[in-house]
C-alpha cells in the first residue's frame, strides 16, 4: 500500500513557508509606511511661502537666557537680513519647547505656566498691545490701545486662559484682576508685541501672556518673553507688516542647525549674525 502522507506535509510545509513570507512582506510594508510618515513629518513641515518676514532667534542651548536677533525679509524667493542683529533676553530658565506654528509636536519637555523659559519653535505673530493712542511713526500693523479693564489671562482654570480680555467696569474688578491686568503704568510693557505661543487653541497650563517687550535692564532676564532695547523694540514694530505674515523663530543653535533646511528658514550662513 502506498501512502499519501508525505506528499501532504510537503504541501503543508509549503502552505506555512507561504505564509511565513507574507507575515514578513505585510511587516515590511508596515515598517516602510512608518519610516515614510516619519520623513513626511520630518521634511514636510515647513513655515507657509506666504510668510515674507520672520524674525529668527538663536540660543546656545536650553540653558541659555540671552542670545541674538535678527529680522528678515523674503525677496525673489530667498532670506535677506533687513536690519543689523540686536542682543536679546530670554527666559530666565532658559528655552524649552512651545506650541505654535512649528515645535508643537517635538519629543522633550514643553512649556507650563510659571516655568520662566522661553517658549522654542516658530510662532505668529500677533496684535501689538500699547499703552500709546497710536503705535510709532511709520509703523503700520493691527494694534490695540491698552486701557483700565484690560487683562490678559494667566489663571490656568479659566476658560479664557491665555486670552486677552476687557472687564467691563473697571472701577469694580473681579479678584483675579489685578495680577493679570496689563496697564501697570510700567515702561517695560508700553509696547507688547504678540507672539503667539499656546493660543490656536490655548491648551491649559501650557504657558501664557508671551511677547516682545522692552527689557528691563541689559541683564534682566524675563519669564519666558523676549525683550530688548526699546530703540530696537521700535525698529521691529516699524517694520512689520501683516500682508507679510511675520513670524518668530527661537531655537537653540543644535536644534536650529537641524532644523532650519526643513522647516523654510534662513540658512545658518544667512543667520550667522546671531549664531552663539
Amino acid at each position: 500500500m502506498i501512502s499519501n502522507t508525505a506528499p501532504v506535509r510537503v504541501n503543508l510545509f509549503k502552505q506555512s513557508m507561504m505564509r511565513n513570507r507574507i507575515r514578513t512582506s505585510k511587516r515590511a510594508f508596515g515598517l516602510l509606511v512608518i519610516a515614510f510618515i516619519v520623513a513626511a513629518n520630518a521634511f514636510g513641515a515647513a513655515i507657509d511661502p506666504s510668510v515674507q518676514q520672520i524674525i529668527v532667534s538663536v540660543a546656545a542651548d536650553w540653558n541659555a537666557s540671552t542670545g541674538k536677533l535678527q529680522l528678515f525679509e523674503k525677496t525673489n524667493g530667498a532670506w535677506k537680513a533687513a536690519e543689523p542683529a540686536i542682543p536679546v533676553l530670554y527666559g530666565k530658565n532658559g528655552l524649552v519647547w512651545g506650541r505654535g506654528v512649528l515645535g508643537t509636536d517635538e519629543p522633550g519637555t514643553h512649556k507650563q505656566e510659571h516655568d520662566g523659559r522661553a517658549p522654542a519653535g516658530v510662532f505668529k505673530i500677533g496684535t501689538i498691545y500699547t499703552y500709546d493712542p497710536a503705535l510709532p511713526s511709520g509703523a503700520k500693523y493691527p494694534f490695540h490701545t491698552v486701557g483700565a479693564g484690560d487683562a490678559w489671562v494667566d489663571d490656568i482654570t479659566s476658560p479664557d486662559y491665555n486670552k486677552h480680555v476687557v472687564i467691563p467696569d473697571p472701577a469694580n474688578p473681579p479678584p483675579w484682576f489685578e495680577k493679570q491686568k496689563m496697564r501697570h503704568g510700567d515702561s517695560a510693557y508700553r509696547w507688547l508685541v504678540e507672539i503667539r505661543h499656546n493660543s490656536d487653541p490655548p491648551a491649559p497650563n501650557a504657558g501664557s501672556a508671551i511677547f516682545f517687550h522692552i527689557r528691563r535692564g541689559p541683564a534682566r532676564k524675563t519669564a519666558g518673553c523676549t525683550t530688548m532695547a526699546e530703540d530696537d523694540l521700535v525698529k521691529l514694530i516699524r517694520w512689520l507688516r501683516a500682508d507679510k505674515h511675520p513670524h518668530y523663530a527661537l531655537l537653540p543653535r543644535a536644534e536650529y542647525e537641524a532644523k532650519w533646511k526643513a522647516w523654510g528658514l534662513p540658512s545658518p550662513q544667512e543667520a550667522a549674525a546671531v549664531m552663539p
